[in-house]
């Protein structure tokens, strides 16, 4: 067993059961040009997974067959994996919504000089990774250099569109907790970023997504080495709040692999923790159209309490 989901089992964490699946997030691989310390993929350059392009023409396929209407493509950096650009052309032939969570430095890389027009050409909604407007928190979290780096790619992306009134071209910025607390509010805190990055910058962006950190892979190892993991964990439980079962991601959304294997969740990928079927299979992007006329309970443990604490937390931001 992975040894952070010793640490996070058995649980006392409530029942909850999947709704119709429409969207499909693909992890492309776990390589990335960042070592952020929050990263829950523990990504990195030397990260050599990623996926195939056999396994991207089964989740075409799955688009296909089961009429999902959102494709989600995380990492690592999704950009680079080199079927990044057939899949995205692909999915969007298909009419299907297309997200690119990017961590913004990516667009700024040799050979990816035009990755922020074909975005725009294609209409990707883009959210982006930046935990603060401040240089000071944005490098001690994502390394020397990444904040400053993040403002000229927002503001190339400004001028293709992204974000600007009256566009069509989304653009949503991600904030996380430099620590083992909770985001604050996001209304308040979105109102922050626009008010200091549109004074600071002039750049302007369309939402802000608060994201609670969950205690796992490099930030969970991180409040380990520290003797925080227990009072983190005690946070998330006592902030616990039972209407944001019915909102929290995994009702709607499954995870995909590199490898092609389905999760309730990208981070129930991160700790091994497979989606089973009612055969007993832990569940492959094939056996997609037969697990959404499924009625399964979906898999949890401790870590769960970081989507249900206070605000709530999912890939679209608060819950509440």
């Amino acid at each position: 067993m992975h040894t952070m989901l010793q640490r996070l089992h058995p649980t006392s964490f409530p029942a909850i059961q999947r709704s119709a699946v429409d969207t499909l997030q693909i992890n492309l691989g776990y390589r990335c040009n960042q070592s952020c310390l929050h990263c829950h993929v523990n990504a990195g350059p030397n990260r050599t997974e990623m996926m195939e392009r056999e396994t991207i023409h089964e989740v075409l396929a799955a688009l296909e067959a089961c009429n999902i209407q959102t494709l989600d493509l995380t990492g690592g950096a999704p950009e680079l994996n080199p079927h990044f650009r057939d899949l995205v052309r692909q999915a969007r032939s298909l009419d299907v919504h297309v997200i690119d969570r990017c961590n913004l430095t990516i667009l700024l890389q040799p050979g990816m000089e035009d990755l922020a027009d074909f975005l725009a050409d294609n209409k990707v909604e883009i959210v982006a990774s930046l935990p603060c407007y401040l240089k000071e928190n944005v490098d001690s979290q994502r390394g020397k250099g990444v904040h400053q780096e993040s403002i000229q790619a927002l503001q190339k992306l400004n001028r293709l569109g992204y974000g600007m009134p009256g566009s069509n071209l989304t653009l949503n910025l991600v904030y996380n907790p430099g620590g083992p607390y909770l985001p604050p509010e996001q209304t308040q805190l979105e109102a922050d970023y626009k008010r200091e990055l549109k004074q600071r910058f002039s750049v302007e962006f369309n939402q802000l997504l608060a994201l609670t950190n969950l205690p796992i892979q490099r930030f969970g190892s991180t409040l380990v080495s520290k003797g925080q993991f227990a009072d983190y964990m005690k946070l998330l439980k006592s902030s616990h709040r039972d209407y944001n079962l019915g909102s929290v991601m995994c009702k709607r959304l499954v995870s995909v692999d590199w490898q092609g294997k389905i999760y309730d969740c990208d981070f129930n990928q991160m700790l091994g923790l497979p989606l089973v079927l009612s055969d007993g299979r832990s569940a492959q992007i094939s056996d997609l159209e037969k697990l959404i006329h499924e009625n399964l309970n979906i898999s949890v443990a401790d870590h769960c309490y970081g989507c249900t604490a206070g605000q709530g937390s999912s890939c679209g931001g608060a819950l509440v």
